[in-house]
């Protein structure tokens, strides 16, 4: 797998983020992309061995798009220039939660877990009813030195907690978030050898994989919106 020609692919567009680059650069993205894939797969078969939930999945169906939703965005830049993906037992869907990743040149890329998506009331509910009735579990997850030492819990909060929910609750703090989720900051020499970095990245998910299993828990019941 070559990184360097995906990177190379994403600087780029982020020099270049117009229609007029993006389309007449359309093979440059074909290969920047089945490298990105060909990085998936491989990503995939090494998650598999702690978490055989996922090997079902086809890599080009865990991808995002590159176009943006530039509707309410002052940002009006057609493309966000990065490649993502989320590794779950039902794919990219945000519930279950799984493994995120996102390459973006400029030292932004990162690799994720947990709930990111706030706006599932249902979602931010189960887990919180979850939270009150399973605490201890929670802590033991997050405190784990081998966690602790990689991740901190974020999400968008609350400024207090929300009614319905003790105050004085052990776990107070997380019960006003919204979300709940794990970021790893990468830089951009870390994928500069790809199958050093599958082991290195399939490490760190193996570490946060409680804490996706304590989630997921919380979540059994949810159902996606239907639009």
């Amino acid at each position: 797998m070559n990184m360097q020609l995906i990177m190379d692919y994403l600087s780029e567009l982020s020099m270049n983020n117009n229609r007029e680059w993006y389309h007449a650069h359309k093979d440059d993205y074909k290969k920047a992309n089945a490298e990105f894939e060909a990085f998936l797969q491989t990503l995939i078969l090494e998650i598999g061995t702690f978490d055989s939930s996922i090997l079902q999945n086809n890599p080009k169906d865990l991808t995002f798009k590159l176009v943006r939703d530039t509707r309410f965005s002052h940002d009006k830049s057609p493309y966000n220039p990065a490649f993502r993906a989320h590794i779950s037992s039902k794919g990219k869907l945000p519930v279950p939660v799984g493994y995120y990743l996102m390459i973006k040149p400029g030292n932004q890329s990162f690799l994720g877990g947990g709930l990111f998506a706030d706006m599932f009331k249902d979602a931010t509910r189960m887990v919180r009813d979850y939270l009150v009735e399973n605490g201890e579990e929670w802590e033991r997850i997050i405190r784990e030195p081998e966690f602790e030492s990689r991740f901190q819990v974020q999400g968008t909060a609350l400024k207090k907690v929300p009614a319905g929910y003790e105050k004085e609750h052990p776990q107070a703090e997380y019960l006003k978030f919204k979300s709940w989720y794990l970021e790893y900051p990468l830089k951009d020499e870390d994928w500069s050898h790809g199958e050093a970095f599958v082991a290195k990245a399939a490490e760190l998910f193996r570490i946060m994989k409680p804490f996706n299993d304590y989630l997921n828990r919380a979540l059994a019941a949810f159902e996606m919106p239907t639009r």
